[in-house]
Formats: structure tokens, sequence, C-alpha cells
């Protein structure tokens, strides 16, 4: 049998293990020290427009302290897309608020401009009050219709955290995606982008919101010499010895993205001429995802097998495929949150697979993924 394909490992540069010594070598083995710092500036020069970043330990660390500075608490409700991770809706109800899911639309299979605005009348309409905060998700990577979704939330003054977990290095009309709302959470998983193992980091506006942003996220206390706490807070910063990995990861950050989008070119060539099977693409110029995974839509009628049956053919053949995030408003544990929506991402659920895209895979490997597709489309 082939060596294992993954969908999507850790990619080591060459300098990682170098800021790592370094943290041993000075004893800055703690949450906090010249690595954090350092990493902070990288992400943010990378980033531009003058944002602020804050090294955490998850990117769900980030959303949950996003939420926190745009006033979120208990009794209020956030609109959150539907078709994504939980991680988007988890810290919703950390906080004591409740999450409102809206739809997707079948261009970036993002949050629908128009069910959101939808969504936020019928709030207000009954409970009196417009929902508190409004958190798209970039997913996969490709940059969700920011622009309407912008005009929306200003219409109604309601400020958006972005969900960039899976879109550093994605672009929507020049822009990254991170830096469009208020707010923006990154993710540096071991299967995304780039990784510190673990950690993520939150997007700020200015350096006021992100002093803020470290002081909830270590415990919130006061300055003073002895421990005093007049707020409640988290020990969410990002360590140390994890943020070396990340400064290594900065210097390979776009050969990584650009080997994605190869990866990513690589398969719409390949599966072109099968018949049934189509690789999820940017809608237009506007749009520049990091095609952080490759997704394809299956049509099941003229393939005469399904998504999931090409993934069950594909792990016989030792290749890791994901089917895609089963909507949050199927998912038992927000089956009474209100939904907003048209069927969309349960037909995209239902006919989506994610291939593997690790930007340390070969054109070789990929060439056996679409191999092994074929042979199961043609069986």
């Amino acid at each position: 049998m082939q060596e294992r394909i993954w969908l999507s490992l850790a990619h080591m540069g060459a300098h990682e293990q170098d800021f790592v010594k370094e943290a041993f070598d000075t004893n800055w083995v703690v949450p906090l020290g010249p690595n954090v710092d350092a990493f902070e500036r990288d992400l943010a020069a990378y980033l531009g427009e003058d944002k602020h970043v804050v090294a955490l330990s998850a990117g769900t660390a980030a959303l949950h302290l996003g939420l926190i500075m745009l006033g979120v608490g208990p009794g209020d409700e956030v609109i959150c897309q539907s078709f994504t991770f939980a991680a988007s809706a988890n810290p919703v109800t950390y906080l004591g608020a409740t999450p409102v899911f809206v739809d997707s639309e079948e261009t970036t299979w993002n949050m629908s401009p128009e069910l959101l605005e939808k969504a936020i009348l019928d709030r207000k309409a009954k409970t009196g009050r417009y929902p508190k905060a409004i958190i798209p998700v970039h997913l996969y990577g490709m940059p969700a219709r920011m622009d309407e979704i912008e005009q929306i939330a200003a219409k109604y003054d309601i400020p958006i955290l972005e969900d960039a977990a899976e879109a550093l290095g994605s672009e929507y009309k020049g822009r990254k995606c991170g830096t469009i709302g208020a707010f923006g959470g990154l993710s540096f998983n071991g299967n995304k982008i780039i990784t510190t193992s673990g950690g993520g980091a939150l997007v700020c506006p200015d350096a006021a919101s992100a002093q803020r942003v470290m002081f909830y996220a270590t415990q919130a206390r006061e300055n003073r010499p002895y421990y005093y706490h007049e707020h409640i807070g988290y020990n969410y910063r990002l360590s140390n010895v994890c943020a070396g990995i990340g400064r290594g990861q900065m210097m390979v950050l776009e050969e990584h993205v650009a080997r994605r989008r190869a990866i990513h070119d690589l398969y719409t060539k390949l599966l072109s001429g099968v018949d049934g099977i189509t690789v999820k693409q940017n809608p237009s110029s506007d749009y520049a995802s990091n095609f952080w995974l490759t997704c394809i839509e299956v049509d099941a009628p003229r393939v005469d097998c399904t998504a999931d049956d090409i993934r069950l053919a594909l792990a016989e053949e030792n290749i890791e495929s994901r089917l895609l995030w089963r909507p949050m408003h199927m998912q038992p544990v927000f089956a009474n949150h209100a939904f907003y929506g048209d069927g969309t991402s349960e037909r995209i659920f239902g006919r989506g697979l994610c291939l593997p895209s690790g930007s340390s895979l070969t054109d070789a490997q990929i060439g056996a993924v679409v191999e092994a597709i074929v042979r199961r489309v043609n069986k």
C-alpha cells in the first residue's frame, strides 16, 4: 500500500527550531516572551492596515475575546454562519449569549447577505433588540461576500467579528481576511496554513484594544503589587516556545499559500475531464482564496456515487479526505436555536468533499489522489 497521504499536515520550514532553541537557551519557556512579541509584530506587518495582533492559545480563544471586546454578554444574540466548525458558535454560549444561525449562499459557501438581513430584522421584531454581533466565516479559505455583509452590518450598527481561522493569506478585493471586520480571529492549529502547534490570534483595530485583549487573556489582573481582579479573565496567551514555531512559520507563509494555490490549480486541471466532479473556485477576481483545503462537489446522479463513497474509496487507498462541515443548525447541541436558511448549506454538505491539500504534498501525490477518485467514479 502507498504511503499515507494526509489531508493537511503541519509543514515546517528551516528556522522554527532556531527560535524554539532560543526560547530554551534564554529560559523563556513561559506564556509571553520575546518570541511572542516578535510573532505578533510579524503578523501585524503581514496583515497591514495598521492592525495590532494579540497571539493567543487557540483560534477559539480569539473569537471568545473578540466577543468580549464587542460587549457580548448574557441575554444577547449573535448571528453566526451555520456552515462551519462549532468554534464559531461555542464562544457565544460561553458568554451566556445565544447563537442565531444564518445559511450560506452558493458562490462562496459563506454567509448569505440576503438571509443575514432577514435574520436581523426578524430578531428585532421578535426580541425588540438587534443582534449584538455578526460572525461571518471565510470557509476553507474562501472570502465571504464582505462588501454586502459590511453594508448590512453598518445599516443596523452591528459590529463584525471575522472568523478567519482558515483564511490566513486569503484576500477579498485586495484586503487580507481578518482585517475587514472590527476584530478578526486567526487559527494556527496543526492543520492550518501555518502552525504554532496549537494557537491563534486576535486581529485588533488599534493598540488600545490590543492592550485590553492582552489584559483579558492574562487573567484580567489589575496593575497593583498584588493580585487584584475587577473582571473575569482567562489564561489565553500563547507560550513563548510555540510562538518560536510561529516565527519560523512566518518566514515560509507566502510559500505555503502559493503551494496550496498550486495544488488547487493542479486538482482543477486533473479533474477537468471527470464528468460530475467540480472543483470549488474563486467566484471572481475579487476573491483570492488561500485554498487551505481544495474542495470538490460530487454530482451523485451523474457519477453514480456520493461524496462519502469517494471518501471511503480514498480511505481504502490510504488517502485521508474529509466531508464538509455539517451545518450548525443540524447539530444536536444547537437544534433549538433560530435558523434562517433556504437549504443551501445542507445541499452543499451532501455533495462536498475536502481533498488532501497540505503544502508539503507533491504533484505525484496529488496525481495519486485524482487517480483514486477516477477509479471510484469509473467503478
